[in-house]
């Protein structure tokens, strides 16, 4: 899937929806800058504004931010039992989230029931599918992954964000916690590298790599400056969470005039995943 001649970049923002800061943000970002897709998260807060913005502006590429951890549901608590609490929201603790998926089989028809409606919510509102991926990249998660995997022909998953943040680049331009980092490398490159086989199996659509993992809500413009023209082979993805107040650098590093110029200066064509099925130089 690589292309060195024609360089092709996805700029994502997730959290779309979750509020009307990031929903605003987003729009500003797309319309001023260089964005090119969103994450949308179908219980936020902002969630139906969300959708009206995204119709207003037909060539921003939407994608579904599947949230089962940190959020709430789209089922009632009552068909959710080992997954909610009585007010529908899901756990705020990853680590016991990811623990009761893969260790407490009950769990597993009611994951594979909210995803489903995630899903079907996002369908309803009329918008294309661009791509799925996971609030705190939950999707890649074995248990969860593989549910996307045996249902995705019923689901008509086009793409998933395969989440291969490349260490040895960001460790000489990112800043940021060591252990962090370190750790967050280490646990996605193995679930990365189990996914792969799977996912080239499926004809799912995906990029070689993807960064803003290591980066951890620090995608500002000093960011994009040094990792632009330190990418690998294409196509990539790059993800922040851009919004009007607390973080504000990455949408300043979204619309920064001097990433605008890098990107046309290395030939960088910038793209949705719906666009990954067509030659570089058709987009």
């Amino acid at each position: 899937m690589s292309d060195q001649n024609n360089p092709r970049v996805i700029l994502n923002s997730d959290d779309f929806g979750l509020s009307s800061s990031i929903n605003e943000a987003v729009v500003k970002a797309h319309r001023e800058g260089v964005l090119t897709s969103a994450s949308l998260m179908v219980n936020g807060g902002a969630f139906d504004e969300a959708v009206e913005l995204a119709k207003l502006n037909p060539k921003l590429g939407v994608g579904l931010h599947l949230t089962l951890v940190m959020g709430r549901a789209t089922l009632p608590p009552g068909q959710l039992p080992n997954l909610v609490d009585a007010r529908g929201n899901f756990s705020n603790n990853p680590v016991a989230a990811g623990m009761k998926a893969f260790f407490n089989r009950a769990a597993r028809p009611e994951l594979e029931a909210e995803i489903a409606a995630q899903i079907a919510k996002f369908r309803s509102t009329g918008l294309t599918l661009d791509h799925l991926n996971g609030h705190l990249h939950f999707h890649l998660h074995p248990t969860i992954f593989d549910i996307l995997m045996k249902c995705q022909n019923e689901w008509n998953i086009p793409a998933i964000r395969f989440t291969n943040d490349v260490f040895r680049i960001n460790r000489r331009i990112a800043k940021g916690n060591w252990f962090y980092q370190v750790s967050h490398a280490l646990i996605f490159r193995l679930l990365s590298r189990r996914a792969l086989p799977k996912l080239e199996r499926s004809g799912i659509r995906h990029t070689n790599h993807v960064f803003g993992l290591l980066q951890n809500d620090r995608v500002d413009e000093e960011y994009l400056l040094k990792l632009l023209p330190a990418l690998p082979p294409s196509p990539v993805e790059i993800y922040s969470h851009p919004n009007m107040d607390s973080n504000r650098h990455e949408l300043d590093a979204l619309t920064s005039p001097r990433v605008a110029d890098l990107i046309k200066k290395l030939g960088i064509q910038l793209c949705r995943y719906q666009d990954l099925h067509q030659p570089a130089n058709k987009l």
